[in-house]
């Protein structure tokens, strides 16, 4: 080691300019030891502090680590091997953590003890004597200075004797603090060299005994482990790249597949609507009432769920029931503030909610979907695919045939000149009839009227002019707003023995040829719903179906006003569409004729929440007991009949017995005049002679007995 520079101790008396240069010189040089010590204590003392944040941080993911398969993750299910395996790194950094803990203890005894007792104690040393040096250095400046005053007068020795008496001590200090302050700075040169090497000698001997310590403890089974996971990571990694490159490729493909879809009211043409969806979820803007007149529209997110409609805040946790879909009508309505709105209404009617959507596009396909859930399709196996060949039958259905009449002639029979079935004479449902023959025979115009008027709704009962169109058309009896019967006996339907009660929605009405088959029906169905999907015709007016033994009535749901009344005796046909059951219709045939004397024959045709062979049925039920109760009351009456016949026959009798009664006591008491009087004693003797007027008149009763008798 180099030699180390000193003060010179035995100069401190003389106090010369280059002793006071010199020592400038070594304090300059403890300042600049004073400084370097102080960052790499800070230096040290942060190494210090990272250990211990090391250690306790190691501890404390040792201890997460453990209570790992306590945890319970919303995403994560229970993975044994994942859970085995971070045990696994718990026990290691578990002892880690203990070898960080005693390393901790080396550094505090090794590294900080050193350095900081050079700091605290070495350098406050030269501090403190550098201070005590100044000031004994002032203050024996200050006793030179006052002795070099000192006059020549004897008179003055007592002053002279304290001047130097304080000469004297300030010098005596002086020396003895220099030669300590000496002192100190010559040590400070060794012990700088201490004070930086032992702090760096504890340090690197705590680091070595650490890493023997993790080196005995990490065995070959650890290496074996940590290379395991560490094969494990990697494929992980590789299967997240995969994975993410999926992910990237997919928004790309869905970001080209959307672009149309951005636009608010995409293009119907880029865009098709899909009709076949059970399910279906989006944000819609509901319509609140505020008050009697104005409203207020909430955008919330709604979904079905089975048969239910759900509605769901942003803000909220879960969703709430808005109403059950399920059998159900929805239609697109038209709003005065608000486009792409349809109303769906309970299968009740007690329930409406009008929702906008954002095009047209998913207006349709939130009708569509509503549609679908209405029938229960969604309970089925495959409900899209039934959906769609619900959908493709209905749309077969509204789509107008021009092959009509070829598809007809095709299944026209080869024998000419066979007769048209019969019509029958009760009613029965769709599903209970077979396919009729007379289809074979029956053409376009055998069935609709060409340019037949369709009425899409019921005209209302308050409209007098056309209640009298109505009547004189036959189209049904309305009654008045007030429910009064109009000349029906109020007990009509209280008496009848059928009373059932449907949901349906007036879909429309039109002339027709005849009623020889249900075919009349079908394709009437076939013209009012094609004429709907061209002019864009939604609306429907919602009824309850009265059915009962003497008629059918339409009432309105909300008021109970009877809007139409058919007679049961009237109505000749009725049936359901093969396809969707929900559509049904009848066929009504007036009594009163045209000019020519022909009747009026009209299907109506409906859409019910219920099977529409329910209501086939029912209307057929109807028609049986009017026809057992007709039947009933014709032999009532003629068991009457024959009572009041015979109870005539009686009277007959008994007055031909009374006649051949009186006859008989006549014939008595003619008789009885008849025979020969014995004269009566007399004078004279003689025999008493009838005059001529009184044989006479014997005569003519005996004539009458006799012609009595022969009329009896």
């Amino acid at each position: 080691m180099p030699g180390i520079d000193k003060l010179p101790i035995e100069e401190t008396f003389e106090d010369s300019p280059q002793t006071r240069s010199l020592l400038g010189v070594f304090e300059e040089d403890a300042a600049a030891i004073s400084k370097y010590s102080q960052q790499l204590f800070q230096a040290m003392h942060r190494i210090y502090d990272a250990q211990n944040e090391l250690s306790a941080a190691t501890h404390l993911t040792s201890k997460l680590l453990k209570g790992y398969e306590k945890q319970r993750f919303p995403l994560c299910c229970d993975d044994e091997v994942m859970s085995s395996t971070l045990q696994q790194f718990a026990k290691v950094i578990d002892e880690l953590s203990s070898c960080h803990a005693v390393l901790s203890t080396q550094l505090a005894d090794a590294m900080m003890f050193p350095i900081t007792q050079f700091k605290e104690r070495d350098l406050k040393e030269i501090l403190t004597l550098k201070e005590v040096f100044q000031i004994a250095s002032d203050d024996h400046d200050m006793a030179i200075n006052r002795y070099s005053r000192l006059s020549k007068r004897r008179d003055n020795e007592k002053v002279k004797g304290e001047v130097m008496e304080d000469v004297y001590t300030s010098r005596k200090k002086q020396h003895q603090t220099m030669m300590h302050y000496f002192t100190a700075l010559n040590t400070l040169q060794y012990k700088k060299k201490m004070s930086l090497l032992e702090p760096l000698l504890g340090y690197m001997q705590a680091q070595i005994s650490f890493f023997k310590l993790g080196s005995e403890n990490l065995t070959q089974q650890w290496e074996d482990f940590l290379t395991d996971i560490g094969t494990s990571v990697q494929n992980v990694r590789r299967e997240m790249a995969g994975e993410v490159d999926v992910m990237q490729q997919t928004i790309q493909d869905m970001e080209q597949a959307n672009d149309l879809l951005y636009m608010p009211d995409p293009d119907p043409s880029l865009v098709p609507v899909n009709r076949n969806l059970t399910r279906k979820a989006g944000y819609l803007n509901t319509r609140n009432k505020t008050g009697l007149v104005s409203s207020s529209w909430e955008r919330q997110y709604f979904f079905t769920q089975g048969g239910n409609l759900m509605s769901q805040a942003r803000g909220d946790v879960a969703g709430g029931l808005v109403m059950d879909i399920d059998n159900c009508s929805v239609m697109a309505v038209d709003c005065e503030d608000r486009r792409f709105c349809f109303q769906i209404t309970s299968f009740d009617g007690k329930k409406v909610a009008i929702l906008q959507a954002e095009s047209r596009k998913d207006c349709e396909e939130w009708i569509a979907t509503i549609n679908n859930i209405s029938k229960r399709i969604y309970l089925s196996e495959n409900p899209e695919e039934i959906a769609a060949r619900v959908n493709q039958s209905a749309l077969e259905a509204v789509t107008p045939s021009p092959s009509f009449q070829q598809r007809h002639e095709s299944l026209r029979p080869s024998t000419q000149g066979r007769p048209l079935a019969a019509r029958a004479s009760s009613v029965s449902s769709a599903g209970s009839e077979t396919a009729s023959p007379a289809l074979s025979v029956l053409s376009l115009d055998a069935l609709v009227a060409p340019n037949t008027p369709i009425q899409f709704d019921i005209i209302s009962p308050v409209s007098e002019e056309d209640a009298g169109q109505a009547k004189a058309a036959g189209l049904g009896r309305r009654t008045n707003p007030f429910g009064e019967s109009g000349g029906t006996p109020a007990e009509e339907s209280e008496g009848s023995i059928l009373h059932q009660l449907f949901f349906a929605r007036f879909l429309g009405c039109m002339e027709v040829q005849n009623a020889d088959s249900s075919d009349v029906i079908y394709e009437t169905m076939r013209q009012i719903l094609a004429a709907r999907a061209i002019h864009n015709i939604f609306r429907m007016t919602e009824s309850h179906l009265l059915v009962t033994c003497e008629c059918l009535k339409l009432i309105d749901p909300q008021t109970q006003v009877t809007r139409l009344r058919f007679p049961l005796s009237s109505v000749v046909l009725c049936a359901a569409h093969q396809e969707n059951k929900r559509l049904f219709g009848f066929v009504l045939q007036t009594a009163e004729g045209r000019v020519d004397g022909r009747p009026i024959i009209v299907c109506y045709i409906f859409e019910s929440n219920n099977d529409g062979e329910k209501i086939c049925d029912s209307v057929g039920l109807a028609k049986q007991i009017a026809f057992h109760s007709e039947m009933d009351r014709k032999a009532t009456e003629k068991k009457k009949e024959q009572d009041r016949a015979k109870e005539k026959q009686q009277e007959e009798l008994s007055k031909q017995k009374q006649i051949e009664k009186d006859l008989e006591e006549q014939s008595r008491l003619i008789a009885a005049f008849s025979r020969p009087t014995p004269l009566a004693a007399g004078t004279d003797g003689q025999f008493l002679v009838l005059s001529n007027s009184q044989s006479e008149d014997s005569d003519a009763g005996v004539e009458g007995r006799e012609k009595g008798e022969s009329e009896a």
